[in-house]
């Protein structure tokens, strides 16, 4: 019943997700982000059952801060994807399993932008565009036809607008709220939410001043 979305524009990548967070058919709280800071240039985003998306994405967290320490300097996108990846794989073999699915977002300074899938047994691979949960398939037609290599970041915004509102239209589950961060060579940057007030303002003529 949860919803992450990446897209990779020019200079950046943009992470959304909705701040759901229920049990059975109980909403207990609307302010649970599922989007987690692992560097000063690199998110990940993780849906799956709560505790185990809360678990491993503090696991890697952890790690990565373990390896600035130890080395002096922050692992690469690639070298975080790869670690992530490895372990997800491995506990899936042992009798710890994390049912969570991933996306890895980050800017290398040498690379520029990078997005990465993980599925939920470890499989990875680049992508410019794509989510997991139970809103991914109302908004990948969206995506299709609208993503273009060098998107600004107002129109990558927008379209992230565009999945949030057909979410709202299409799926029963009411994922009222998103968090929308953005990643760039100026680092991490929180963009403002999209809900229903804001999309109700963007077609009122008042679009949102942070973007």
């Amino acid at each position: 019943m949860e919803t992450i979305l990446g897209i990779k524009g020019s200079d950046f990548v943009m992470l959304a997700s909705d701040t759901m967070k229920v049990k059975s058919v109980m909403l207990l709280d609307d302010n649970n982000s599922k989007i987690y800071r692992l560097t000063d240039y690199s998110m990940l985003a993780a849906v799956g059952h709560g505790g185990d998306s809360l678990q491993f994405s503090d696991f890697i967290h952890r790690n990565l801060e373990l390896y600035k320490v130890a080395n002096g300097y922050d692992l690469t996108i690639r070298g975080a994807v790869h670690f992530t990846r490895t372990n997800l794989s491995a506990y899936h073999r042992s009798k710890v399993s994390y049912e969570v699915a991933l996306l890895v977002a980050g800017y290398d300074p040498s690379g520029g932008p990078e997005l990465h899938y993980i599925d939920q047994y470890g499989s990875s691979v680049p992508i410019n565009f794509g989510g997991h949960g139970s809103g991914i398939k109302f908004c990948t037609p969206i995506l299709e036809e609208l993503y273009k290599p060098q998107l600004d970041r107002r129109a990558v915004y927008n379209i992230i607008e565009k999945c949030v509102s057909e979410i709202h239209k299409r799926l029963v589950i009411n994922l009222r709220n998103f968090d929308v961060f953005m990643i760039s060579r100026e680092g991490i940057t929180k963009l403002d939410h999209i809900n229903q007030q804001s999309l109700k303002a963007e077609i009122m003529g008042n679009p949102s001043p942070r973007r």
